[in-house]
């Protein structure tokens, strides 16, 4: 018998995923609420929770097939973030197709948002009985994360005196939560001990926080037309993210103000996007994110390293990898 190889695995993990988004019992009635449901369903992500889910599986010799429903539950209740977060954002499209609450609208988003958290919720009941009541609470204890996460975010927009710390904390809540609880849920379909649950926090933790870096790192810097959104979409949006807190950080030590003078205007305009990578690589922000995402990245890979060997740690290895040089 051929041995498979990590990069089998993992293509074999996004196609029995992808099946079960299609063999997802949806009802067809109410109409108005299935079709948009189905709708977002059928969008294509990178699949990074449900791959995390079954690497951590495979780690901890979890029953496959209730490891697939817990991954799909965690790519539908990614989905509802992003189906109420586009609402927030009032964003136009999502992953090539047009957002819910643009397509029909935001009380047809709100409900079909609310579906799938029922629905990933439902899901969770795959879990091995013993470890049940666990994943349940660990579910409700990311649902609240996620929620505090998105308010600080809002309340960041209104805010000048945003820190970088704060910036941090927020996207441990919004980013680390749902990877962190991806892999502890994996690890809940077999058998995982207290102290390796807290190894997975840990390398969901270093995971999230290199994820989202590189995401704002990207959003100045990509040249992938697969990106698909526009140059410096952070700074026109008025975002505090991390290049722009960063760079307010060190500005102050060195005495410029440039930077918190456009997070107090939030006006950026496309033509001044040249200008603010230019200043962003003088001050050597940009660099700073890269070894940020370098440091956190390579954290994550260290504690792999006494976890069992397996095509689970393999992947989750290369998925570490594959995160902090993506180009999208």
């Amino acid at each position: 018998m051929e041995k498979t190889t990590v990069l089998e695995f993992l293509q074999k993990n996004n196609g029995d995923v992808d099946q079960a988004i299609i063999a997802s019992e949806v009802p067809r009635e109410p109409f108005s609420l299935y079709e948009p449901v189905v709708h977002v369903l059928s969008s294509r992500g990178k699949r990074l929770r449900p791959q995390l889910v079954l690497c951590a599986a495979s780690i901890f010799n979890g029953d496959r097939e209730a490891a697939l429903q817990v991954a799909l539950a965690m790519e539908v209740f990614h989905i509802f973030t992003l189906v109420h977060d586009d609402i927030m954002d009032e964003a136009g499209s999502r992953r090539g197709h047009t957002t819910i609450h643009v397509k029909w609208d935001e009380p047809t988003a709100i409900l079909s948002g609310d579906y799938l958290l029922g629905k990933a919720s439902e899901l969770l009941l795959s879990l091995p009985d013993a470890n049940l009541r666990a994943g349940l609470a660990r579910f409700s204890q990311t649902v609240r994360e996620l929620c505090e996460g998105q308010i600080r975010d809002m309340e960041f927009e209104s805010r000048q005196d945003v820190s970088l710390d704060e910036y941090l904390s927020m996207i441990d809540q919004k980013t680390s939560a749902l990877l962190k609880t991806s892999l502890v849920l994996g690890g809940l379909t077999g058998s995982v001990t207290a102290e390796e649950v807290e190894k997975l926090d840990l390398i969901g933790y270093h995971l999230g926080r290199a994820f989202q870096i590189q995401d704002d790192l990207l959003d100045l810097t990509a040249e992938s037309h697969d990106w698909g959104k526009p140059v410096g979409g952070d700074f026109l949006a008025g975002k505090k993210a991390f290049l722009l807190l960063e760079a307010i950080r060190v500005e102050h030590i060195e005495g410029g103000s440039f930077f918190q003078t456009i997070a107090a205007k939030s006006d950026v305009t496309a033509a001044q996007i040249p200008e603010i990578r230019k200043r962003l690589n003088q001050l050597g922000v940009l660099e700073s994110a890269q070894k940020t995402v370098r440091f956190h990245s390579q954290a994550a890979a260290t504690l792999t390293q006494d976890l069992k060997q397996s095509l689970g740690k393999q992947g989750l290895l290369a998925l570490i990898e594959k995160m902090s040089v993506r180009t999208h």
